[in-house]
């Protein structure tokens, strides 16, 4: 420090020049070594602020809906810009559903469509013309790398692939009961590889409601009008089946058999307290159309036998119906699911081998839940034609259903609200109790059991609102699901129902869903049943099979409590319906999960096979693998447009749509 004060001293040294001395020179350039520091600390720091105060982009988890949430983005091209710095006071658009905190709430948007652009495309459509054709052909992208799908041959036209397989069936056991009517599908490598034909001088659907009365006469091959001669359920008038509500089944009429019902048991509040039925072997499901009007949803089943068409009328008429059977092994319904459960002249021996339908009955009975069975007619005063009534009244004593009413041929029995009826029991008396150990929940494949499920102690499933409230409000066996998360499940739910009004809001405007006249709907990965919730609610007449993949959390019990209908199934085998069921498929995230399992090609077969002629499949994933479903789809000989969602072009998510056309 002193030699540095002496160099800079003028009057020791008057001759020495300053600037030139060693030690100044070190000082100038620490000087600007300084400054230059400063300037890149001050830049750096400024970078981060404005990283900083930008609002983060979340994503919708995948554990919930596998999809991001909705933001809007610019279309620049190159990189996209920097972010924007955020004023003082600038309100800031919340678009995911974490809050600041890093809690789960529901309080989020999501973006909009280009309606201008998506015009363009659903105008080509609506004005008859070929202009989406045309935009598509022309747009190149991935067409052409793999040829057209055969058509398959003209006796395939009604195909159910595990219903169907022959081979398979033929190995069954003959004395293992109905064991030829439940699935067999085909094995690995031996599926669908072609595309089933439509039925010659097939005409589009008639829209609903006038096709709960009528369909054409040439949609459903095999009309048994031959078969069942003597029937007046369905009739022929024209070119065109004339369904009068009546018959064998209900001689006055399906609405006056519904008011019978009702006055026998007032308890039952169709619409209220009996929002969700089945109906087990109904015919042409008259039972489930007429009870739509009284805001019934009734998935009507059968087993597909020589009249393997009435299940395929029902779905024309656009009813909820599906292909299952009464056999070996549990239906694919959770524990708890139907508010009603409902048999008339179905050729059921529900008494056979000490009731084991009816525990399977049993099982998928809610809580407080009927049963109504209407028997064959009893004309003579003869002994032997009371014996099956004298026997379900033993079988139903024991499972603790009290005999609320017996009028004519018509019986209805309630099931108990909790366990305190079997614990009463003398310990001698059969069926037995399930084990603790049994899943009533687990049905993928899961045979028949000859005990009584257990209902839960904390009273999970009896406890469900009346309807509409129920669409909305959160059930207690939500915290059934096995699931990563414990504490913000009602929050997970409410959020999944908003993200979903808001996504199909923007589909019912820009793609104008009001005017296809959607009628059967399937949503291929249901979770918790915001699809369905959405299209109630924004007045789409339409019914929804809520499909829970075998891959994820069993979610079904969920959507029965909210008084939607559903089923499990793996998507690697074919689904149990007739082909030409559904207006429109919806799959949100299924391939993106499914294609680590399955063979997309022959997922994408198999919703050709169910989807009707004029119908639409909407598919979100990835971009990945968009790009791949895009190219089978032009395979499939679909009119195929491939968007950008709400979520911008620079989102890895985008949107498949595909047309059938006739």
């Amino acid at each position: 420090m002193k030699g540095l004060i002496s160099s800079l001293s003028f009057s020791d040294h008057p001759h020495v020049s300053l600037t030139k001395t060693p030690t100044f020179l070190k000082i100038i350039v620490l000087s600007f070594l300084s400054i230059f520091l400063f300037f890149i600390v001050r830049r750096f720091s400024f970078d981060i602020t404005t990283f900083t105060t930008t609002p983060s982009s979340h994503e919708f988890p995948m554990s919930f809906t596998s999809i991001p949430n909705q933001t809007t983005t610019s279309t620049v091209a190159g990189n996209p810009p920097p972010p924007p710095l955020r004023r003082p006071g600038m309100a800031v658009e919340r678009t995911g559903i974490i809050d600041e905190n890093g809690a789960m709430t529901n309080d989020f948007v999501v973006g909009e469509f280009d309606e201008e652009l998506i015009d363009s495309v659903v105008n080509g459509k609506v004005n008859g013309t070929d202009e989406a054709l045309e935009s598509d052909e022309n747009r190149g992208g991935l067409r052409g790398k793999i040829g057209k799908f055969k058509v398959c041959d003209e006796s395939m036209r009604d195909y159910i692939p595990c219903l169907d397989n022959v081979e398979e069936i033929s190995r069954v056991n003959l004395s293992e009961r109905g064991g030829n009517l439940v699935s067999h599908c085909p094995p690995k490598g031996k599926g669908l590889d072609c595309l089933i034909p439509r039925p010659k001088d097939y005409k589009l659907r008639i829209p609903w409601p006038k096709s709960r009365d009528e369909i054409w006469l040439s949609n459903v091959p095999h009309t048994p009008f031959k078969e069942k001669a003597g029937n007046k359920w369905v009739k022929k008038k024209g070119d065109k089946c004339i369904f009068p509500g009546d018959g064998t089944q209900f001689v006055l009429g399906a609405n006056q058999y519904l008011d019978q019902i009702s006055k026998m048991v007032p308890e039952i509040a169709f619409g209220q307290r009996t929002r969700v039925a089945m109906d087990i072997g109904g015919g042409v499901a008259s039972f489930g159309a007429y009870l739509m009007d009284r805001n019934v949803s009734t998935l009507s089943i059968a087993t597909k036998d020589m009249h393997k068409n009435q299940i395929q009328f029902a779905l024309e008429r656009g009813v909820p119906a599906m292909l299952t059977a009464f056999a070996t092994h549990r239906l694919l319904y959770p524990s708890q699911a139907f508010d009603l459960i409902h048999c008339s002249r179905c050729s059921i021996n529900w008494t056979r081998d000490d009731g084991i339908l009816l525990l399977e009955v049993n099982r998928m009975l809610r809580a407080g839940g009927y049963f109504i069975w209407k028997a064959e007619p009893i004309y003579r005063h003869d002994e032997n034609l009371f014996a099956p009534l004298k026997e379900m009244e033993n079988i139903t004593r024991r499972l603790c259903w009290e005999l609320l009413k017996n009028e004519g041929d018509i019986s209805i029995w309630r099931k108990p609200l909790n366990n305190s009826c079997y614990l009463s029991r003398p310990l001698a008396v059969q069926p037995s109790l399930c084990g603790v150990g049994d899943d009533p929940d687990n049905v993928w494949n899961v045979n028949l059991k000859t005990c009584i499920t257990q209902l839960p102690e904390n009273g999970y499933g009896a406890n469900v609102t009346t309807w509409p409230a129920r669409l909305h409000s959160p059930p207690d066996r939500l915290f059934s699901i096995k699931m990563d998360a414990e504490l913000s499940r009602r929050e997970i739910y409410k959020a999944e129902s908003k993200f979903w009004h808001e996504i199909i809001s923007g589909y019912v405007g820009a793609f104008h869903w009001k005017e296809l006249n959607l009628r059967n709907v399937m949503d291929m990965r249901a979770l918790y049943g915001g699809f369905a919730a959405a299209l109630h609610d924004l007045n789409i007449d339409c019914w929804v099979m809520n499909v829970v993949p075998v891959s994820g959390s069993n979610t079904l019990p969920v959507l029965y409590d909210r008084g939607l209908i559903g089923v499990m199934h793996d998507w690697c085998e074919p689904f149990d319906t007739s082909p030409r069921t559904y207006d429109l498929l919806h799959a949100a995230a299924l391939f993106s999960v499914e294609r680590n399992r399955c063979n997309v090609t022959n997922i994408m077969l198999e919703m050709d096979r169910i989807l009707r002629p004029g119908g639409r499949v909407y598919i979100r994933d990835t971009t990945p693998v968009i790009e791949e479903l895009e190219e089978i789809a032009h395979a499939l000989g679909w009119v195929a447009f491939k968007f950008d969602g709400s979520e911008g072009p620079h989102s890895n998510w985008k949107l498949l749509i595909g047309e059938k056309r006739l």
